[in-house]
């Protein structure tokens, strides 16, 4: 029996419950929450995670599991840098401790958007060394989403 129901395509506008989780348990769950909107294509999510919605009909729930790097990509040691405490000042973060593991949202260089680093090391010159790779880059990832509307 073929249903009428709507399918995820590329530009469709999403309403949906989605749960990311990696080896530590759950990065990110809406279930809790109001369901979150999205237009799948527009990279709001990955593209892998974006593919695992593709075809999904209205009203179904599914778990996806992503092999290790597949849903945002590999670590990458070029995306762990050291910021002197000047341009923590200079970026409106100057708070006076950072500890490690403590995650910090910094503006996009076009001031349209935040991204997010995570603190690995502080030297005793207030330098901060950051982790700007995804929580949950190099990780498998359990994707697990529950499609409430298609337009």
């Amino acid at each position: 029996m073929h249903s009428n129901l709507p399918r995820a395509q590329a530009g469709s506008f999403l309403t949906l419950h989605y749960r990311l989780a990696g080896p530590a348990g759950d990065v990110l769950n809406t279930f809790a929450e109001k369901p979150a909107t999205m237009t799948l294509g527009q990279q709001q999510l990955s593209p892998a995670l974006e593919q695992c919605l593709m075809g999904m009909e209205e009203g179904s729930r599914a778990i996806f599991e992503l092999p290790a790097g597949a849903a945002f990509g590999e670590r990458d040691p070029a995306m762990r840098q050291w910021l002197p405490r000047k341009e923590l000042v200079a970026l409106g973060e100057a708070s006076d401790t950072y500890e490690v593991g403590e995650v910090v949202q910094f503006p996009t260089p076009d001031g349209q958007g935040k991204f997010a680093g995570v603190v690995l090391e502080v030297r005793a010159d207030g330098a901060v060394q950051f982790d700007f790779n995804h929580p949950l880059a190099g990780h498998p990832v359990s994707f697990e989403v529950q499609l409430i509307g298609v337009l």
